[in-house]
């Protein structure tokens, strides 16, 4: 692999990551972002399947793409990606069937979320395989950090806990207690409202923090010499 092919890997990871992830900039996939971000576990299975989903469509339809007509691309991209679903459904259900009964149906509603279509038809049908599949992993690692960081706060605030159903994926282990078994929980925040205010706090920081960087970077130039010299 050349310097330009890992710059633009780099570029690729950076953009679906941080600077346009599909949770904080692009604010696609809300469904799964609100409604499954209720614990810890429950918003990484449901991230991890996404990315794996991802990561795949984009590989396939970019080895595809020069096979498929132009007229026909976006029924034969859902094929594809029900396919994948449709084997990652029966996966869960096969070997992680609590998991599989508390995700329920947004395990097969992958395929209709807007995330997954709007990167194979926008950067898989116009791009190498490779670049195809880390673009699609990147983006639905942007997603799954997200979605692990408001699955943590919404469990810890609601009910004091974190890693509350590990069970259901480590058996034998057990959630942790972190604020005490007195902790009563703050109710909205493992309700639709609170997934609401804690996502927008999330935003709202993002934003600040890149607005903090735009600022310093443009003061940068302005900087005394003996000060940028020292």
């Amino acid at each position: 692999m050349n310097p330009e092919e890992r710059a633009a890997l780099g570029d690729i990871g950076r953009k679906g990551l941080w600077e346009n992830n599909t949770a904080l900039v692009q604010l696609l996939g809300m469904c799964p972002l609100l409604a499954v971000s209720t614990s810890f576990v429950n918003a990484v299975s449901l991230s991890l399947a996404t990315v794996l989903v991802m990561a795949l469509s984009g590989g396939v339809v970019a080895a595809l793409r020069t096979l498929i007509p132009h007229e026909i691309r976006i029924p034969v991209f859902i094929l594809i990606i029900a396919a994948l679903v449709t084997c990652l459904d029966l996966a869960f259900n096969a070997w992680l069937h609590e998991l599989y009964l508390v995700l329920g149906i947004f395990i097969p509603l992958i395929v209709t979320n807007c995330i997954v279509l709007a990167r194979v038809e926008a950067f898989a049908a116009k791009n190498s395989p490779l670049a195809a599949t880390w673009d699609g992993a990147a983006m639905g690692l942007g997603l799954l950090w997200v979605l692990a960081l408001l699955g943590s706060a919404r469990e810890l605030i609601g009910s004091g806990t974190l890693f509350s159903g590990i069970q259901m994926i480590l058996p034998g282990a057990h959630p942790l207690q972190l604020l005490g078994e007195d902790y009563r929980g703050l109710l909205i925040a493992i309700l639709p409202p609170g997934a609401f205010i804690l996502l927008g706090l999330l935003i709202a920081t993002r934003n600040a923090w890149m607005a903090h960087v735009a600022k310093v970077r443009a003061a940068a130039p302005h900087a005394p010499t003996d000060v940028a010299s020292a």
